[in-house]
């Protein structure tokens, strides 16, 4: 007996967007997050656009909950990559990449611990349109939200820099 995956339609995804941001270091949160989501823009739509997320993380083997998978111990094999070119960030998944601006207090943070916390958040957030600003509250909303983080994908991942 066989079975077969099927084939994702990564169309469905939509606009796949990333945004980085730190905590306050003041208040000792200085670990630098990397956030993945769609805008819910693709050919079917916001729920279209969540169930493919879903797929691409279980094709990935990325989990979907509370387990924070460890993509620092062998960074070369593991499906996800995050490069740090100056404060331009690229996250690379099979079949797709997605880049961002990242801020000083971000890039320097990831230069020292050489690591981020990347979620990948299934649901869609459409109102985090890149090139607009998103504000503390905002982020605050959608990130904090006990059902987007149940239903993210969570990894730490090794920063990749450009070699100069």
């Amino acid at each position: 007996m066989t079975s077969t995956h099927a084939e994702i339609d990564r169309a469905q995804l939509g606009t796949l967007s990333v945004l980085a941001w730190i905590g306050d270091p003041a208040d000792g949160h200085d670990i630098p997050y990397l956030l993945a989501y769609t805008l819910g823009d693709g050919p079917g739509g916001r729920e279209k656009g969540e169930e493919a997320a879903r797929a691409l993380l279980e094709e990935i083997g990325l989990p979907i909950g509370d387990v924070v998978l460890d993509g620092t111990l062998k960074p070369s094999t593991f499906p996800v990559q995050v490069l740090l070119a100056g404060n331009q960030v690229a996250l690379t998944l099979p079949g797709l990449n997605a880049r961002c601006v990242a801020p000083p207090e971000w890039v320097a943070a990831a230069e020292d611990s050489e690591q981020v916390y990347f979620l990948f958040g299934t649901r869609a957030w459409p109102e985090a349109v890149p090139g607009r600003p998103v504000t503390a509250e905002m982020l605050q909303a959608y990130a904090g939200d006990e059902a987007v983080l149940t239903g993210s994908a969570h990894c730490v991942l090794r920063v990749l820099r450009m070699q100069k």
